[in-house]
């Protein structure tokens, strides 16, 4: 989806048309996104509420409505289902969508779907269709907004040939600055470093690089993809000073913690809890511990050790979680070569 949040508080707030707003980011927090409008200025998701306003002294700062959000989520995601079932969501506003066993042409099918998105939810969606996930994740962010591209099998070669390395998941500054030293800014330049070389300077990952730089992707859709932890956090206005100042906020998030697991994951089996800290100069730390239930007690421990690693540091983030035990499935068979789309 094109800004999904963003997108929803313009459609909700039609006076809101033109300006350019951010969703998230109160007082010292940070961006969950923005709109097109705010993007022109260099605001972006994930930026600290200070820059942004910086960039933008007018950007309209508004607070997350997530239940709003999901709603619209789970309408968007019924209308995948009337097209497929082999449907893999990644978050509240992107998945995956397998559509191989249709007799119509992808690209006909992600158009088809975006317009009844925009009927029926007045949003709009970008689509990428291509013959693996890595290949649909880049090309749904081709066109945007409220556009699609397509990337036959038979285009692969020469797609990849020119797509900047920083497009590879994973690839990050730092790495980007490692794989820029070597030569290499293209994934054409990348295909001539030999595999050993790779898996030398990368480790593991040297081989995924060798792989999607070649636009190779063997991932299936996986409709049945499965929730590893669930989590909430807070940043805090002024830095928390005491262990016992972060106590009285833990226990806010420890009982949220235990809604959330009551309500939406009552099914899973939780198999750790961890707190993660924030401290001041934005380094963090997560302490662990095995354990089947949210104990407030165990999550009180598990802070302060956390703190202890700080040397006195304050804390400007809390955050509390569970990680659950993976589910027992049964191995699926073999499928044919998937025809993906991408909508973000």
């Amino acid at each position: 989806m094109d800004c999904f949040y963003a997108a929803i508080e313009m459609r909700e707030r039609p006076e809101l048309a033109g300006k350019p707003i951010a969703v998230g980011g109160r007082q010292r927090g940070v961006l969950t996104t923005c709109n097109y409008e705010a993007r022109k200025y260099g605001c972006r998701s994930a930026m600290p509420t200070y820059t942004a306003t910086r960039l933008c002294p007018e950007l309209v700062l508004l607070p997350v409505r997530f239940d709003l959000y999901r709603a619209e989520s789970a309408r968007i995601r019924r209308i995948f289902a009337e097209f497929t079932d082999q449907i893999e969501p990644l978050s509240l506003d992107e998945a995956y969508l397998d559509v191989t066993h249709l007799d119509s042409e992808a690209a006909s099918i992600a158009s088809e779907i975006r317009d009844r998105i925009r009927e029926e939810t007045k949003l709009t969606a970008s689509a990428g269709i291509a013959p693996n996930k890595f290949l649909a994740k880049v090309s749904s962010d081709w066109n945007k907004p409220d556009g699609q591209f397509e990337i036959l099998p038979d285009g692969v070669d020469e797609f990849v040939t020119a797509l900047p390395i920083e497009k590879i998941w994973g690839v990050g500054k730092r790495t980007a600055e490692k794989i820029h030293s070597l030569g290499v800014k293209t994934c054409g330049d990348l295909q001539k470093i030999p595999l050993l070389t790779l898996t030398h300077r990368f480790g593991k990952f040297g081989r995924e690089l060798y792989d999607l730089s070649r636009g190779i992707d063997d991932r299936r859709v996986n409709p049945n993809r499965e929730r590893k932890s669930v989590s909430n956090e807070r940043t805090f206005f002024e830095d928390l000073e005491s262990p016992e100042a972060g106590l009285m906020k833990l226990e806010e998030l420890v009982v949220e913690l235990q809604e959330d697991l009551a309500g939406k994951h009552r099914d899973r089996t939780i198999r750790e809890g961890f707190v993660k800290l924030k401290f001041n100069d934005f380094t963090t730390t997560t302490a662990q511990r095995a354990t089947d239930e949210v104990q407030p007690e165990l999550f009180a421990e598990l802070l302060r050790e956390a703190w202890k690693r700080g040397d006195g540091k304050t804390v400007r983030l809390i955050g509390a979680g569970v990680r659950f035990q993976p589910l027992q499935r049964d191995s699926g068979g073999d499928q044919n070569s998937p025809q993906l789309e991408m909508f973000s």
